[in-house]
């Protein structure tokens, strides 16, 4: 009996459905369905109980399906310290990248990585939309903001402070604001996250908060396209600094108003298990650490951020 049979055979008892496991598992619903009756062929008994609608489980997978998982887990945390002890780093990375970060540096990065770890294969899912570790078959992920959900394992990266920017050439034909209040007359380009417009930005400035309700007339759930829009002189965004690092070191877009601070927020490389920590994880949360640190120093330098970031 193969191993990926009864990987597989879990799968379908999670999903109660072979299309969706073979979906999980990126292999066909007829290759998942013959691995399912391979095991049941073996055991001499069948595990699931198939009607029109549905899998349920039969009386002989409820008492096989826990035992089958435990003992898989038992051989994978086996297989994973001896990875551990050796420091193989190895296997398939299955990763969520933000649509401006992750095209823009990290794709970078992770090519730099595979080029030193050649024995590692790489699978990303870009998206600016929230992540379900089990729909979207990835492993780790890297996010804005820190987990909400308990049951993840995650690794802060580096705090983030945002950035109001634009072009000159954008302000030199439509002024410069130098208060929040001045933004009332400004174009806003919007991130926008199931149909929500993010268009009230919240600034700080020694303990003092303001709120203020942009209009614009630009908004894409896609950051990158938002900070395309910036680089052209269509507006003003509130950005990442790390998304618009190269644009702001460049001089293509310049910082806002900087005694008054966007909200700020953290990055996180995010897990959905421990056993989703591997070797080859925990290099990359230290290569992604030390990418941003060298991109917040370069900004410190430039007098774009203050000192304060790297606390």
């Amino acid at each position: 009996m193969l191993l990926e049979d009864l990987q597989v055979v879990l799968k379908v008892a999670e999903f109660r459905n072979i299309t969706a496991a073979a979906t999980n598992l990126d292999m066909r619903t007829a290759t998942a369905s013959a691995a399912l009756k391979r095991v049941e062929k073996a055991l001499g008994a069948e595990l699931f109980i198939r009607t029109t609608r549905q899998l349920r489980l039969s009386s002989a997978g409820e008492r096989y399906i826990p035992q089958c998982e435990q003992a898989l887990l038992m051989l994978d945390q086996a297989r994973q310290n001896m990875k551990d002890d050796l420091d193989i780093i190895d296997g398939e990375l299955r990763i969520a990248l933000s649509s401006d970060l992750g095209r823009n540096l990290v794709i970078p990065w992770l090519d730099e990585f595979m080029q030193s770890y050649p024995s590692v294969r790489l699978k990303t899912n870009i998206s600016d939309s929230n992540i379900d570790f089990y729909r979207d078959s990835v492993d780790i992920a890297l996010r804005y903001g820190s987990p909400n959900d308990a049951n993840l394992y995650g690794f802060k990266i580096c705090n983030i402070p945002g950035i109001l920017c634009a072009t000159q050439e954008y302000l030199d034909k439509n002024g410069t604001p130098v208060h929040p209040h001045d933004l009332a007359s400004h174009n806003g380009l919007f991130y926008q996250l199931y149909d929500i417009i993010h268009d009230v930005w919240e600034f700080s400035q020694q303990g003092a908060e303001y709120k203020v309700k942009m209009s614009g007339n630009r908004a894409s759930n896609d950051g990158d396209l938002v900070k395309r829009w910036c680089v052209s002189g269509k507006g003003l965004a509130v950005k990442s600094c790390i998304d618009m690092s190269a644009e702001l070191i460049s001089g293509k877009v310049v910082n806002v108003m900087p005694e008054f601070k966007p909200r700020a927020t953290e990055l996180w490389l995010v897990c959905p298990s421990r056993q989703s920590i591997t070797p080859a994880v925990r290099l990359l949360r230290n290569t992604f650490r030390e990418k941003t640190k060298a991109i917040l120093h370069q900004l410190i330098e430039k007098e774009i951020l203050d000192n304060s970031v790297l606390s």
